[in-house]
């Protein structure tokens, strides 16, 4: 695998000096890897759109004068590169527990300057969060905080295994369950905890314990069957996304299918003896069984 982590610091510092006017084919160049992967998948679906809507991308259409520092900051820590690195030892620890495991040839991975006045990012998701689940593109989004700048190279990890899974487990929009979902998510998180510790994984694993934890578990489990990507996000990232995306709501705190997607995983860990990166292209409902959830499948 050739993970590429393209220099969007020197492109966004350079479209950030540029025109308004120029700067939205700017960023469509700039998340043109992206594009080129995602698009042929996704069908009528554009980058900068999603930028502009729900990515929580910085603004292209107004002058903000906390946008060229905040790339600088993240720069001089050394995002960049402690992305690839990371990147590099989650390739490795997978190809080392799977050898042969199918794969992209090339994974491009892209770093985008988030909104920092955009709730979801800066809030809920303190300051970064990842998409990784179209093999051959990842594409990060952070705003510089103490959380993400620590942690946006754990997030890679997190949405590399995704990449991979996903180059082995067929994922359709219309088929894919409650369960694919929430398992793979687990099973992301659990790999970080493997390569970095428990102090690694993201807000999104530890945003629910005890018995707001225990409900949210009963009523994704009895709802583990549920199919179609566009009724999901409610039982992943919880009703605030999901009516942030104009998606159905049903009753659940931000990221329940985490924590919960974690407990099932961690069951499915000390039944079968595997590691999660031993399991990142099993099959979701044989990791359900092995955590004791029944499903229809």
């Amino acid at each position: 695998m050739k993970i590429v982590v393209h220099d969007t610091a020197s492109a966004m510092i350079d479209l950030l000096q540029r025109p308004l006017e120029e700067r939205p084919e700017a960023l469509r160049e700039m998340l043109g890897p992206l594009q080129d992967v995602m698009g042929p998948v996704m069908g009528d679906f554009d980058m900068v759109q999603m930028h502009r809507g729900t990515g929580s991308g910085f603004r292209i259409d107004r002058e903000d004068e906390r946008y060229l520092p905040a790339v600088r900051q993240m720069r001089d820590a050394r995002v960049w590169e402690r992305i690839e690195e990371s990147l590099a030892a989650a390739w490795e620890r997978i190809q080392g527990a799977v050898p042969g495991i199918k794969h992209a040839e090339t994974v491009h991975v892209v770093l985008v300057l988030g909104d920092p006045d955009d709730e979801h990012l800066t809030v809920r998701s303190r300051g970064y969060f990842g998409l990784g689940g179209f093999p051959g593109a990842i594409q990060l989004v952070m705003w510089p905080t103490e959380t993400s700048l620590a942690k946006i190279g754990h997030a890679a990890a997190h949405e590399i295994h995704h990449n991979v899974r996903y180059a082995n487990v067929v994922w359709n929009p219309m088929a894919v369950t409650v369960g694919e979902q929430v398992v793979a998510e687990g099973l992301a998180e659990t790999f970080v905890r493997e390569l970095a510790g428990e102090e690694a994984m993201g807000p999104w694993a530890t945003a629910l314990s005890g018995a707001a934890l225990d409900r949210a578990y009963e009523k994704i489990t009895a709802d583990i069957d549920v199919a179609g990507m566009q009724h999901l996000t409610g039982y992943v990232l919880g009703d605030g996304t999901a009516r942030r995306m104009g998606q159905p709501t049903v009753g659940l705190p931000d990221f329940a299918g985490y924590g919960v997607g974690l407990r099932i995983v961690d069951a499915h860990l000390k039944a079968s003896g595997l590691t999660a990166a031993e399991s990142v292209a099993l099959p979701a409902r044989e990791v359900l069984r092995n955590a004791g959830v029944a499903t229809r499948a």
